[in-house]
């Protein structure tokens, strides 16, 4: 098998694509094997969030690169038998339970701050621990509630204290319920072996910037940095010794890294057809999205309503390793509704009638329905395409 320029060589554009492609598992053979453990473990960290249209985004990670793997199928995945936590790295994300080791660093970082916007009555905090060691695992309302108003960062003595002692690493976030947080000590929820905070700064910095690397294939020193919402300068401290290998991609114009292994072995194989979430770590970094694929996309659900191009929760299209158009989708009943699509040509009407049809098959949707495609003369064939696909 053709191998790829060792890492003293030029990377061509198309080359640190699909390296990013495969090491994001888009391109060969999913493991279904592994299922969606495998694909958190693959990328390091599941971004979460409170949008959900078909489903929300921690569902939409897996089904991507997996198909139509069963929604109760990912939550049990994800909480069951002690598999992740969630904590904060590129955003509020599940991780992999084997990495709270190496989020010692953050925890550090949380408890050096004294109040972080949030007055705490005295007592609050030791309560809400004893309640949790004699009671738990418990919600914030179980706890006594989350909010003093209805304001959504009004909250309460309660809540403040949880999610400090959550930031500190005392209390985990063992899965969610209703989408509400469910806490319980971290004594009783991180197996013993990894319930500590010996590793010092720079191991596990190392540790993040390395996996950074991995999950990414080939990066510049933002791409990794944000991937776990690093500083540059605590990229530059541990690079050297990541064991990340320093390459030059053709038209980034800035130094980037990869991960040796996926530089061993070209990268090949079928492409996945699907929508993506905006979250996708994919594509949730705006800047490298366009570097690798000459595509903008912004998330617009909390942009103005006259102000959006693309819809409320428009979802990039990849296809053939390339990112063919956009849907803004919603449901109504049993029907999947494309509200806006985008097209970047009569090409991407099969890709695009294909990814509508696997969605709404696994929202269990039988029906797909077109409002506003972009294109007019678009508008046509893609009707055609999906009363085919569907039939």
């Amino acid at each position: 098998m053709t191998s790829l320029p060792r890492p003293t060589t030029e990377l061509s554009t198309d080359e640190a694509r699909r390296l990013a492609l495969r090491a994001q598992g888009f391109l060969g053979a999913p493991d279904r094997k592994s299922g969606v453990r495998g694909v958190l473990r693959h990328l390091g960290a599941v971004q979460l969030d409170t949008i959900s249209v078909l489903a929300r985004s921690h569902e939409l990670i897996p089904y991507a690169r997996l198909g139509a793997v069963g929604r109760t199928t990912v939550d049990q995945a994800y909480w069951t038998d002690t598999h992740a936590f969630e904590y904060w790295s590129h955003a509020a994300c599940i991780l992999p339970v084997e990495e709270w080791p190496h989020f010692a660093f953050r925890r550090r970082a949380y408890r050096s701050r004294p109040h972080w916007n949030h007055a705490l009555p005295d007592g609050t905090y030791d309560q809400v621990i004893k309640q949790l060691r004699t009671e738990g695992p418990l919600t914030a309302t179980e706890l006594g509630g989350a909010k003093k108003t209805s304001e959504w960062w009004d909250w309460s003595g309660t809540k403040v204290a949880v999610e400090r002692a959550l930031m500190y690493g005392e209390v985990v976030c063992t899965e969610r319920r209703g989408w509400k947080r469910v806490y319980d000590l971290a004594e009783r929820a991180i197996p013993e072996a990894l319930l500590h905070d010996e590793l010092d700064d720079t191991e596990c910095l190392r540790r993040l910037v390395r996996l950074a690397g991995q999950s990414l294939g080939v990066g510049t020193r933002a791409d990794i940095a944000d991937y776990h919402r690093l500083k540059g300068e605590q990229v530059d401290a541990v690079i050297a010794d990541s064991g990340l290998v320093p390459v030059t991609v053709e038209g980034w114009g800035k130094p980037a890294w990869a991960d040796p292994a996926a530089l061993e072995t070209a990268p090949r194989g079928r492409h996945r057809t699907t929508l993506l979430s905006p979250f996708d770590s994919l594509i949730w970094e705006r800047a490298r999205t366009e570097r690798i694929f000459g595509f903008t996309h912004r998330l617009e659900a909390y942009t103005p309503k006259p102000k959006r191009i693309y819809g409320y929760f428009a979802m990039p299209v990849l296809a053939g390793g390339h990112l063919v158009g956009r849907v803004d989708p919603a449901r109504e009943g049993r029907t999947l509704v494309a509200k806006q699509v985008t097209l970047d040509g009569p090409k991407a009407v099969p890709a695009v009638a294909q990814a509508l049809v696997e969605a709404a098959s696994w929202v269990d949707c039988t029906n797909v329905r077109l409002e506003r495609v972009d294109a007019p003369e678009l508008r046509d064939p893609l009707t055609r395409e999906l009363s085919r696909a569907l039939a």
